[in-house]
């Protein structure tokens, strides 16, 4: 089953800027088609800090992790341009289908999403916009079912930095590579999907921002702010069966 949405626990704070860790399920911020009593984490961080924050860049509403928002105006533009040119530095952590290489990059331009896409001047629809994914494989593991075409189903525990931020580029970058992420109910597979749903006793995409670092915008430092794992990720690692690529890396993200 999909949990409700819990609290986003905060992180960092200061009189420039707040941090959350947005649990999976919550929106960033409110929208015509959510219902009135449905909650969001712009309201949750604006009632809990007691005023008004500007948000400076956005998760999908399936992924936790780190999240970031602005006190006033000219703070959430210097962050939101810093996300623009690159200088942002983000780490994500996924659970895909397959046993991806043990590292890669790939540069595989996107098209934007908008139900129309935007045209140039002369009425012709725009190019698809430069697109670059980093990964780093973790740790596989082997289950004894038979979910396609093959015996067992394998799946892996991957590290993943993009170093642009198009919509989706995480989940459309993984799909293209033939490793969509679990719990990804338009990119995915829905088989698997439903698989460890029923495994775990909870359905989530598996996409967690784990860190983010950028230039601290009044104190012209670098800050690093990181999400830690939450009870379901623990109930993911503590699975018998992983074969891990990094071993060091199973006690940090046990941590």
């Amino acid at each position: 089953m999909t949990p409700e949405p819990s609290t986003p626990l905060l992180l960092y704070a200061d009189e420039w800027l707040v941090a959350v860790c947005k649990p999976p399920g919550l929106a960033v911020h409110r929208s015509p088609e959510m219902p009135a009593h449905e909650p969001a984490a712009l309201q949750w961080v604006r009632d809990h800090c007691g005023r008004y924050v500007y948000p400076v860049h956005r998760l999908d509403r399936g992924t936790s992790g780190v999240l970031v928002f602005a006190f006033t105006a000219p703070v959430a533009r210097a962050l939101g341009l810093q996300f623009e040119e690159g200088r942002v530095r983000k780490q994500y952590l996924a659970l895909v289908r397959g046993w991806p290489p043990e590292s890669g990059t790939l540069d595989h331009a996107l098209r934007r999403l908008d139900p129309a896409p935007p045209r140039d001047d002369r009425g012709r629809a725009t190019q698809p916009q430069p697109a670059i994914t980093h990964w780093r494989r973790l740790a596989r593991r082997e289950e004894p079912v038979v979910l396609g075409p093959h015996p067992t189903s394998r799946y892996a525990l991957v590290h993943v930095e993009p170093l642009t931020g198009r919509q989706h580029q995480i989940r459309r970058h993984f799909k293209h590579l033939g490793h969509p992420l679990i719990g990804d109910s338009t990119y995915g597979k829905g088989v698997h999907n439903r698989w460890w749903a029923a495994e775990l006793g909870l359905q989530r995409l598996w996409l967690h921002a784990h860190r983010l670092s950028l230039t601290h915008p009044g104190r012209s430092h670098e800050l690093e702010l990181v999400a830690p794992l939450g009870h379901d990720w623990q109930a993911l690692f503590d699975r018998a069966g992983w074969s891990w690529d990094e071993p060091t890396m199973q006690d940090a993200l046990r941590g």
